[in-house]
C-alpha cells in the first residue's frame, strides 16, 4: 500500500519550468516530475512501475539495482524504515534529452525546509523518446544523521555500471 503524502510535498512544475524550454524539454522534465512524484514522495510504487517501468534504464548510483523496478525495490526497503522520506525540488534544468533536478530530501515530514536536516541529491537523468532511459546522482548528507544513512546504505554494490 502507498503512503500518499502528495498533499505534504507536491512538485509543481508550472512553479519550476523555464520559459526558455522547448516542448520537448518541457515533456521531458513533466516526465521525470512524475516519476520522482510518484516514487520519492507518494510512494505509489505500482503506480510508478506503470508509467514508467518498461525499457532500460542503467543506473549509476552503485547500490541501486539497474532498472525502474531496482530503484521502487530501493525505495521500498528505504520507506519501509522510514515512511515520510520525500523530495522537495528546488529546481529543474531541461536540456535537450537531459533533466536534472537539484532537491532537499528529508526523511521525517517535521524537517521539510529545514536546511540544516536531510539530504541533497542532484539526480539526471537521460530520456529517450519521451521515456526515462538512464540516471545519475549526487547525494550531500547534511547532518550527521544522514551522514550515517548514507554512509549504512551505500556501500552495498547493486549494478556494474560505471558512475560517470
Amino acid at each position: 500500500m502507498a503512503h500518499t503524502h502528495r498533499s505534504r510535498r507536491p512538485i509543481t512544475l508550472d512553479a519550476l519550468a523555464e520559459p526558455h524550454w522547448s516542448d520537448t524539454e518541457r515533456a521531458h522534465a513533466a516526465t521525470v516530475v512524475s516519476f520522482l512524484q510518484g516514487l520519492m514522495n507518494d510512494h505509489d510504487f505500482e503506480g510508478v512501475l506503470r508509467a514508467h517501468g518498461g525499457g532500460a534504464y542503467p543506473q549509476h548510483n552503485r547500490a541501486i539495482p539497474d532498472g525502474v523496478p531496482g530503484v521502487v525495490g530501493y525505495l521500498r526497503a528505504l520507506t519501509r524504515r522510514f515512511p515520510e522520506y520525500g523530495y522537495d525540488v528546488k529546481r529543474i534544468v531541461a536540456s535537450g534529452d537531459i533533466v536534472v533536478t537539484h532537491s532537499h530530501v528529508t526523511l521525517r515530514h517535521r524537517d521539510i525546509g529545514n536546511e540544516k536536516k536531510g539530504f541533497i541529491i542532484t539526480d539526471t537523468f537521460r530520456l529517450e523518446d519521451g521515456r526515462l532511459a538512464e540516471h545519475w546522482d549526487a547525494i550531500q548528507p547534511i547532518d550527521l544523521t544522514m551522514r550515517l544513512v548514507v554512509l549504512l546504505t551505500g556501500g552495498r554494490i547493486a549494478n556494474a555500471n560505471a558512475t560517470f
